[in-house]
């Protein structure tokens, strides 16, 4: 890499922390405007900054924009069902309080893959204070497992926006994403969360405030556990099942057929998410009451804060593409 290369690439990071940091500029524009100066610095025309703007937008966009908006609104139907409750007071039922720390990981884990990581937690702290001054047991002995949880499969596993546009970035098959995500999300989550937080919940006493109100009050029944579990690894499977056919195909260990094609199809994280939405939307909407114009509302809602994450991540594509252009890319691969 030579020099102009080198101080153009470290010139944009510069300037990104900058905006980010110091001026609190939005990511999204921070991240273009990183872009913009990494490419003129570089010696690109400007003609070709604004070429890659778009190519980069529009590569990372084709592939995340669709998988991040499907499950956005099939978080926020789990949400609205009262899902993520059912699913941590059941688990926290069947393990009992002895082993609280262990349904709460489990919680966070496995609602983090359809809902959006500070929704869940906003939906749970109310447990969590329950919990904790129900046991008497410091508020961190609890808060830690159900963090991690939420935090190991927000960075390892799809639907969520990082692992999905690590996918893209890399060309990789969502399905071995999601299963290398397990694999390292397990005993990532089993340190982070169960060791750690019971070290550091005996260590420091922190009870839960007292200004909050910590009765779960719920607005009506909630939703069999079957159908949220259900509903949360229907993609999951079949996105698994895709993977797998298409190996087989591919290595020629079975022969292409309408079955091979069928499965590969429905498996595609758009398929698969679809029509987990569509069964979400039915049987945790409909099914429970729930007008059609609220939930048109609802899915209209949750594709705001889904709107910024792929604007975002756009623009991180818009970056990635001008590090490609300029041949720092290359140079650092």
């Amino acid at each position: 890499m030579d020099l102009t290369l080198l101080l153009a690439v470290l010139g944009s990071i510069a300037l990104l922390l900058l905006l980010v940091l110091w001026l609190r500029l939005s990511a999204f524009l921070a991240l273009l405007i990183a872009s913009i100066a990494c490419g003129l610095l570089a010696g690109l025309s400007p003609q070709l900054v604004l070429d890659n703007i778009s190519a980069g937008m529009g590569n990372t966009l084709a592939y995340v924009a669709t998988i991040v908006g499907l499950g956005a609104i099939l978080g926020a139907v789990l949400e609205h069902a009262g899902g993520t409750q059912a699913l941590a007071r059941f688990l926290l039922d069947r393990l009992g309080e002895r082993r609280a720390p262990l349904a709460f990981v489990l919680t966070g884990f496995l609602i983090a893959i359809p809902v959006f990581f500070d929704v869940a937690f906003v939906i749970l702290v109310p447990l969590l204070y329950a919990t904790s001054r129900r046991t008497g047991r410091s508020l961190l002995f609890y808060a830690i497992p159900l963090l991690a949880g939420l935090a190991t499969t927000h960075a390892f596993i799809p639907p969520t926006p990082g692992p999905i546009a690590v996918a893209d970035i890399l060309g990789a098959e969502l399905g071995w994403i999601i299963f290398w995500g397990f694999i390292v999300g397990i005993p990532t989550v089993s340190v982070a969360g169960l060791w750690w937080g019971r070290r550091v919940g005996r260590r420091f006493d922190l009870a839960p405030p007292t200004l909050l109100k910590t009765d779960e009050a719920s607005t009506g029944s909630p939703p069999a556990i079957g159908l949220v579990l259900g509903i949360i690894f229907i993609p999951i499977l079949l996105i698994l099942v895709h993977t797998l056919t298409r190996m087989l195909v591919d290595g020629a260990w079975v022969n292409g057929s309408w079955l091979t094609e069928t499965l590969i199809f429905l498996g595609h994280p758009y398929i698969a998410l679809l029509l987990s939405c569509l069964i979400a939307l039915y049987w945790l909407g409909i099914r429970r009451g729930t007008g059609r114009q609220e939930l048109q509302q609802l899915a209209t809602k949750a594709l705001g804060p889904a709107g910024i994450i792929i604007l975002i991540t756009g623009a991180g594509g818009v970056y990635k593409q001008m590090l490609m252009a300029t041949g720092a890319g290359e140079a650092l691969a």
